[in-house]
């Protein structure tokens, strides 16, 4: 279930009608009409009390804001459901913990959906990368053009409020954390052009990285690298197949499932989305 916004429309609908271990049985949104017409374009159901698809589903699918994915996360945890998540998990440690304790306590599988994270590309590199060890520095560079271009998620009131930071943060630390390890702290955190922001982490393994963050970047300048230093050379992360957010949903969704079955929880669970809000708010503070 989740709001049919440009989100739902382009990525969660089509990949959970194209999965074939997942059956769509259903959309909740807080727009009945888009809800409905949605639905009707997937063949399923439209419901409209937000409590009523907990009662027939196994798993949920949440395409809303992160302050309102957080509070139906709970809820639908509670209610023994296993969770499709999108990122950030939240906004707020306090609403990021609520999700992972309401999943721990439940013992619900969880995914939350980092779009590179889940391309075979990013999951082959982080892999080999993640087993060399002997890194020295990184960099992350996530420039997008939301604001700047034409892009459907322009006018989204979260990302305006939010900013890079909290849009295209959480993609770069998906990267950078299972490969140089946690954040011992934020070293520092400053403004630049538009939204963009500049944060410096050390990292538990020795290493420090530097991200550059925005969704402001003119058109032309718009794109995302990363580049690890160290005793193995430079490494860049090679580029991902240009086929759109779907495929790697699908594979998000397979990841839910294989959760599910094993009961191992995915690294990209609650609990990882959690720990990326609390670096992430831990930055806000520092250019607040």
């Amino acid at each position: 279930m989740g709001w049919p916004g440009p989100w739902a429309q382009s990525a969660h609908a089509p990949a959970l009608h194209r999965h074939a271990g997942l059956e769509f049985a259903g959309v909740w949104g807080r727009r009945p009409v888009a809800a409905g017409e949605l639905a009707d374009r997937y063949g399923t159901r439209a419901y409209d009390d937000v409590d009523a698809p907990l009662a027939d589903v196994d798993a949920v699918a949440v395409a809303l804001p992160p302050s309102v994915q957080a509070h139906l996360a709970v809820r639908a945890a509670r209610a023994g459901r296993h969770l499709l998540l999108d990122k950030p998990l939240a906004t707020t440690v306090a609403q990021g913990r609520a999700v992972a304790e309401a999943v721990r306590a439940a013992r619900v599988a969880s995914v939350v959906f980092f779009t590179v994270r889940f391309r075979p590309e990013t999951e082959a590199w982080i892999d080999v990368q993640a087993g060399r060890g002997g890194w020295f520095t990184a960099r992350a560079q996530w420039l997008g053009a939301v604001f700047t271009g034409d892009s459907p998620f322009a006018a989204s009131p979260w990302r305006r409020e939010k900013g890079a930071l909290w849009d295209v943060g959480p993609h770069a630390l998906s990267v950078l954390l299972p490969v140089l390890g946690d954040v011992r702290r934020v070293a520092a955190a400053a403004p630049g052009p538009g939204d963009t922001v500049q944060v410096v982490l050390d990292h538990a393994g020795g290493a420090s990285s530097v991200l550059t963050l925005s969704l402001t970047a003119p058109p032309a300048a718009a794109g995302a690298t990363v580049e690890l230093r160290g005793a193995a050379g430079v490494t860049p992360l090679p580029p991902s197949a240009d086929d759109g957010a779907v495929p790697a949903l699908l594979r998000a969704g397979d990841a839910l499932l294989d959760a599910v079955r094993t009961g191992r929880p995915h690294p990209c669970d609650a609990a990882f989305g959690l720990r990326v809000t609390e670096i992430l708010a831990e930055a806000e503070a520092l250019l607040a």
